[in-house]
């Protein structure tokens, strides 16, 4: 449901807004409270942060977060508010500006299917204390990421889950390491069970912890009753994955882990990876895992958690163990000198609901054109496949092609039932795409739509983050400027557009790959000419940045905007 429930005074123009100095000044702000936080500086960190929190960029920018580029832009809070609009969100601005005494609401109370079958419930803060805890976590943040360990690499800037993953196949394909025991660690209720003293006490200097403690204490509401909240941090607050870290920061320290000065290199017979809640240990006997599993039942009960028996176990690295989707297990081998190689593959959890998916969208898809049905399926593929690519899985591809194929089969059989084979063959299958000798791709014969193959998105080894690097560090951003250079998920056209864009907005200058709906933008406008579909016409810009180009506040659109809108001749 949306609603005009947003009254200001006065109204920011929302589509003139100069994303350039915005992020700019944003950046730069982020960048000097981590160097002054490297430095010791504490008094500076608190007088940079008071300032990011008075920023007028900084609200800008936790405005277009919100309600562009997070997930749960067009999901309400208690308020029943969905900010939609550009007129809805300079209004937005312009009360998130004002200087009146915060009060937070409660959290929506929903529930999202997990993997398990179970419900994992979800706390949803209202679009006005969504873009307030923006601002917070833009504060609070380069602080904490000069604090944090190499080890963490959930909901942080510039890390993934394959760095994770990258990080584990270091420790264990190590031809010297004896770290073959693991403790599989599964943390039970950990974003529902935080304590919130300790969380507090963590932050207690901070500009922003008395809005914090607000937001933790705010309650949900649940089918119109009040629910108080006396431990944990809401899922589904933009803030809550930066507290949950802040949690569960120290876990190295627990385990007497060491590293050595600028190499990061682990020193000693323990290893950590942790991915927000999800952690695993690596040991060098039995004894020692057990061990450990009783020094962080011990360092997790201080903060309100504890280990899952059902779920935490410790096993040996020849049996395996599954995480963050991939099945880690090491196998014999007559080719490596230790007599074994560690393989990282999808797990086989993972190639069932991905089937289960596919085999629903397949059953939801009959009687629908063969267009529509490659439309809907190709990104889910294309998605699963560039997640998984890292690991060893070209087998998993394969098998997946495989069924596909005989989706594909039944899905023909069942929408032309009196037609003979050839005839069906002849028209849903042959050589579709070009750069492929396949003959059985599915696809209407004149139509530029085929179904994707797994096996198309070639294996790709991922480059682990260095060490405790970060964003904020202004003396690593050529070393980001690189990194941040993947587009996998983009067609070919769309790759090669971003390349020559030197991988960013021209308009809004930030990253493509922000987490934003891409356009592509043609700057000349007649459809009829030939060189509106040449590649030097076009530009990938953000949806908001493409509003912007074409807004019809020309006159005070940013230049960066109005370079790109050329009248057709």
């Amino acid at each position: 449901m949306r609603s005009n429930a947003i009254e200001t005074k006065g109204q920011s123009d929302w589509l003139t807004t100069d994303w350039q100095t915005v992020n700019r000044n944003v950046r730069n702000l982020r960048r000097r409270i981590f160097r002054a936080e490297q430095e010791g500086n504490h008094r500076k960190v608190k007088n940079l942060q008071k300032l990011m929190l008075r920023s007028q960029s900084n609200t800008l920018q936790s405005v277009r977060r919100v309600t562009e580029i997070n997930a749960g832009k067009q999901t309400a809070g208690v308020d029943k508010v969905v900010v939609s609009t550009a007129k809805e969100k300079g209004k937005l601005v312009d009360l998130l500006s004002t200087a009146e005494p915060w009060r937070a609401k409660p959290a929506r109370r929903v529930y999202i299917p997990k993997a398990n079958g179970k419900q994992r419930p979800l706390g949803i803060p209202t679009v006005l204390d969504r873009c307030l805890q923006a601002k917070v976590k833009n504060a609070m943040e380069p602080q904490w990421e000069a604090r944090f360990e190499a080890s963490s690499y959930g909901f942080r800037p510039g890390r993934s889950a394959h760095d994770a993953i990258t990080a584990i196949y270091n420790i264990t394909s190590n031809w010297r390491g004896r770290k073959k025991w693991v403790v599989d660690a599964d943390i039970k209720g950990a974003f529902d069970n935080i304590n919130h003293d300790f969380v507090l006490n963590a932050i207690k200097d901070t500009p922003g912890h008395e809005l914090v403690k607000q937001w933790l204490k705010a309650g949900v509401m649940e089918n119109g009753k009040f629910q108080d909240t006396e431990a944990g941090t809401p899922q589904g607050g933009v803030i809550s994955p930066l507290l949950a870290n802040i949690a569960l920061h120290g876990m190295e320290s627990a385990l007497s882990i060491r590293r050595s000065p600028g190499r990061e290199a682990v020193l000693g017979p323990r290893s950590v990876v942790r991915y927000a809640d999800d952690f695993v240990v690596f040991c060098e006997s039995q004894e020692d895992a057990e061990t450990s599993k009783q020094i962080l039942s011990n360092w997790l009960a201080k903060r309100g958690l504890e280990l899952s028996e059902e779920k935490t176990r410790i096993t040996h690295l020849s049996i395996g163990f599954d995480f963050l989707g991939f099945n880690v297990r090491e196998y014999p081998s007559n080719r490596r000198k230790k007599g074994s190689s560690v393989l990282i593959k999808p797990s086989k959890k993972t190639i069932l609901r991905i089937k289960d998916k596919l085999r629903k969208i397949w059953l939801d898809m009959a009687g629908k054109d063969a267009d529509d049905v490659c439309m809907k399926l190709n990104p889910i593929m294309r998605g699963w496949a560039n997640y998984f690519r890292v690991g060893v899985s070209s087998a998993a591809f394969s098998y997946l092609d495989h069924w596909m194929n005989y989706r594909a089969i039944r899905y023909v059989n069942r929408t032309h039932p009196n037609k003979s084979t050839s005839w069906r063959m002849a028209k849903y299958f042959g050589k579709r795409n070009k750069k492929s000798s396949d003959k059985w791709v599915f696809g209407l014969k004149y139509s530029p739509y085929f179904l994707l193959r797994f096996g198309w998105i070639g294996i790709e080894r991922h480059v682990m983050v260095k060490g405790s690097a970060s964003p904020d560090n202004a003396q690593l951003k050529d070393y980001w400027a690189i990194r941040q250079r993947k587009v996998s998920q983009l067609n070919r056209f769309q790759q090669r557009l971003a390349a020559t864009q030197n991988y960013k907005c021209p308009v809004c200058g930030d990253r493509l790959l922000n987490g934003e709906e891409l356009h592509e933008h043609h700057m000349i406008l007649d459809k009829t000419l030939k060189e509106r579909s040449d590649m030097k016409n076009i530009r990938l810009v953000h949806k908001l940045c493409h509003q912007q180009i074409h807004s019809s506040s020309k006159r005070d659109t940013p230049l960066s905007a109005r370079k790109l809108l050329i009248e057709a001749p």
